[in-house]
Parts: structure tokens; C-alpha cells; sequence
């Protein structure tokens, strides 16, 4: 069993979290810059911050046998903070720093003009710099946030390919398939998607371009929400190469065009697991007795 979440905020978790993801099967994953709560209030913030997430978090990732990788930008929600915007001077040093793999997240929060801005502005340095840019849909006014991060990348010269747009549901997810981007799913417990819907919609429109993460943070989630969907799409017939494509082959794609991967196994742990489509799931005692 391998899997790679796309998108999970481990500077807010444990160590006994990357413990109990190490032994699911988790061995990378992408942490994203993110609102960590509490407003920041200088752009010296931003620095301690993503200096962490490319430095501390990624030592502490290593240390239980997890590849760990960063996105890097001003978010959508301080986007709005004028002590925050001046960052935006500051984040093309970092785009080109090992571990960086995207832009991100950027987007819409509460869809005013400053996120316009930010968002804009930040495509712009993913195309600079050849990334992939990964997107925050807002979560009220998602159908009309959504087709304005569309709109927004067609007027860029970022290649929808170069684009996943994250936190879709039921509403939106046919728009940004036929507009060619990758489709973000985060599996949360109480809100956003679940295991079972995430099922039926994996039914309607397949696993390419499909990125499944559990976004795990300081709120409510669960880090393991990788793995529940990998036991539901088992028992929901999908089987274990589509798993695999889903849950490793697919964030493994879309980040990989960075060309900044890293993905070999960490020394002193096991790298069997790292195989190729449809290895075993024999030896993750949380998937035992789950089969396609």
C-alpha cells in the first residue's frame, strides 16, 4: 500500500500523526501554505513560516519515513491584509528552493478584488517558474468562485494541466473537468466531501486528474482520510491499480511536472512499498480484509 496526500497542513499535527501515517502507508506528501489561524501581522511571519515548512517540517517528516514537500504563497484569506500582501515581493526566492513543488495555495476566500489581485499575481509566478499552481476554492460561493478561478486561469498563461483547483464537490467538479484542470477532493469528517461521495463521483467521472488529500489542519479532520477512501473505493469495486492511481499515481503526475519530487525512500526505513501499480496491500492492517 502506498499513498501520497496532496494536501495536508502538518505543521498543525503530531508526530504520533506521522506515525500512524507512516504505518497506513503514507510516504509523501504535500504540505501547502496556509491561514494558520490566528492573522499574521508582518510579512517576517511568512518568512519564519515557510522557512519552517522547508526546513523543521520537513526533518520532522524524514525522521518517520515520509517524504515531505511544500507549496508556497500568500493564501487567499490574508490576501486581503495589507500587512500581508507586501509577501508577495518575497515568495519567488522560495519557488525555486528544493521540496517546493507548486504555487499554493491560492484562490478565493471572500472573493474581492484584493484576492483577484494575489491570485492573478501568483499565476504569474507559477508560470514564471514552471510550477504547477494549486488552488483554494472558497467555501461559500463556491459555484460562482469556482468559475471565476477558471475564468482567471484562461486569461493566464498557465496551462489548466498546471492547475488543480481543491475542495470540489457535487457542484462543481464538471466545470473544472471540462476546462482541463486537475479536480481536488479533501475528505473531511463533518464537511467538504466524504469517503462515500467521493465513491460516486469517482463512478461518473473516473480517476484521471483526480486528486484525493485529506487537508488535514488544526480544525476538525483526520489524516488517515486517505486511507478510508482507499478502503471505500475497495468496497465500492474500484480496484487496487485504480486505488493506487488515485491515491499515488496521479498526485505523483501532477506534482512531478515541477520536476522537484523527491520520492526515494527515506534511509533506514522500507522502500518495497514503493512499487509499481497495484502492489500488494498485504502487510496495512488497516486495509486487511478489504479486496477488490
Amino acid at each position: 500500500m502506498r499513498i501520497f496526500d496532496p494536501h495536508i497542513h502538518m505543521t498543525s499535527r503530531t508526530t504520533d500523526d506521522y506515525a500512524a501515517m507512516y504505518e497506513a502507508g503514507v510516504r509523501a506528501l504535500v504540505e501547502p501554505a496556509f491561514w494558520l489561524g490566528q492573522p499574521r501581522t508582518s510579512v517576517g511571519s511568512f518568512i519564519d513560516y515557510f522557512d519552517a515548512l522547508l526546513g523543521w517540517e520537513r526533518f520532522r517528516a524524514a525522521q518517520y519515513g515520509i517524504r515531505h514537500h511544500a507549496t508556497i504563497a500568500l493564501n487567499p484569506k490574508e490576501a486581503n491584509d495589507p500587512r500581508c500582501v507586501p509577501v508577495l515581493e518575497e515568495i519567488p526566492r522560495y519557488l525555486g528552493k528544493e521540496g517546493v513543488v507548486a504555487v499554493g495555495e491560492i484562490g478565493f476566500d471572500s472573493m474581492t478584488p484584493a484576492e483577484d489581485r494575489a491570485f492573478s499575481r501568483q499565476l504569474e509566478l507559477a508560470a514564471e517558474f514552471s510550477l504547477p499552481a494549486l488552488v483554494h476554492t472558497p467555501h461559500r460561493e463556491k459555484l460562482r468562485g469556482t468559475q471565476r478561478t477558471l475564468d482567471i486561469v484562461r486569461e493566464s498563461r498557465v496551462d489548466p494541466s498546471m492547475v488543480v483547483v481543491d475542495h470540489l464537490n457535487e457542484t462543481n467538479v464538471a466545470m473544472v473537468k471540462d476546462a482541463g484542470a486537475w479536480m481536488g477532493f479533501s475528505i473531511y469528517p463533518d464537511t467538504k466531501m466524504d469517503e462515500e461521495r467521493l465513491v460516486a463521483i469517482l463512478r461518473e467521472y473516473g480517476t484521471e486528474k483526480v486528486l484525493v488529500n485529506s487537508a488535514a489542519d488544526w480544525g476538525k479532520s483526520d489524516p488517515l482520510k486517505t486511507v478510508s477512501t482507499a478502503k471505500a473505493m475497495l468496497a465500492g469495486g474500484f480496484s487496487t491499480d485504480d486505488v493506487d492511481r488515485v491515491l499515488w499515481q496521479n498526485p505523483v503526475d501532477f506534482y512531478g511536472q515541477s520536476g522537484a519530487l523527491i520520492l526515494d525512500p527515506i534511509p533506514g526505513f522500507d522502500g518495497e512499498e514503493l512499487g509499481g501499480a497495484g502492489a500488494t496491500f498485504e502487510g496495512n492492517s488497516l486495509l486487511r480484509g478489504v479486496r477488490a
